[in-house]
């Protein structure tokens, strides 16, 4: 019969890796106690990715930077469904586009800022981050009246200054839970598909305004959505403004 005799330091490290192995699996799965979760998020700033909620409310969202051949298109299928969503606009797009932007305002959908000229803003510095929110919030608020209060970060790409810096501006930092990838161009069939078989209560839908066949699988997705007993709302009327804290994958909880 051997003993394995271990030292207390070198046992300790064991026994701390080993935990720290077993506490990181449970909370990859999202089942990590909420009390580890905020300690190792308490430095870690995330956008809102989706909501939690009980109700079956959902909200869809357009990303406005080069184009402009589909947008009335979806504004025309929006009414005819009865539904209200968000564009995140470009400066630049406001520029050359500002009639559209006044009828999306108009038609009652959400005007979110989406950067001035689509830098990747987790490689700009503070100064750049303002001034890139600052000018495309003027832009809207000129044409629209109206502050806007949302902001998603080009590409998808953020850090902590982005989004501290965001929020100090007053904007809430928007991403999404599900991507229609529509920009790929593979068909009407792929969008409907990736769409309708992912949403679940809270989620926000990412879709682009120039996107070649997506005014051919919006009014599916719209249909669909609506038969399975989804309501349709702007990004603004989903989210929690205030008392709210996010987890891990970017799920937004009510306090």
């Amino acid at each position: 019969m051997k003993i394995i005799f271990i030292k207390k330091r070198k046992g300790f490290i064991f026994v701390t890796v080993f935990l720290l192995v077993i506490v990181s699996v449970l909370y990859s799965q999202g089942i990590a106690p909420k009390s580890f979760q905020a300690f190792i998020q308490q430095d870690r700033q995330i956008p809102i990715y989706s909501v939690d909620t009980p109700e079956k409310r959902i909200a869809i969202s357009f990303d406005a930077a080069w184009g402009d051949e589909f947008t009335q298109q979806i504004l025309d299928i929006l009414e005819n469904y009865h539904v209200k969503s968000t564009f995140f606009l470009v400066g630049m797009w406001v520029d050359e586009y500002p009639e559209q932007v006044k009828k999306i305002h108009d038609a009652g959908h959400d005007i979110g800022n989406h950067s001035n000229t689509h830098p990747d803003m987790a490689k700009i510095p503070k100064e750049e981050i303002i001034k890139e929110l600052d000018t495309t919030g003027k832009k809207i608020k000129k044409i629209t009246g109206k502050e806007s209060i949302l902001f998603r970060p080009p590409f998808g790409s953020y850090n902590d200054t982005l989004i501290t810096t965001a929020k100090e501006q007053g904007y809430y930092t928007i991403q999404w839970d599900v991507d229609s990838l529509d920009w790929k161009e593979e068909g009407v069939e792929p969008v409907i598909e990736r769409v309708t078989s992912k949403v679940r209560n809270g989620s926000i839908i990412l879709f682009h305004n120039n996107a070649k066949y997506l005014t051919k699988a919006l009014p599916t997705i719209l249909e669909t959505l609506q038969k399975e007993g989804y309501e349709i709302v702007p990004i603004s009327e989903l989210i929690y403004k205030k008392d709210y804290s996010i987890d891990h994958t970017g799920r937004q909880f009510k306090n």
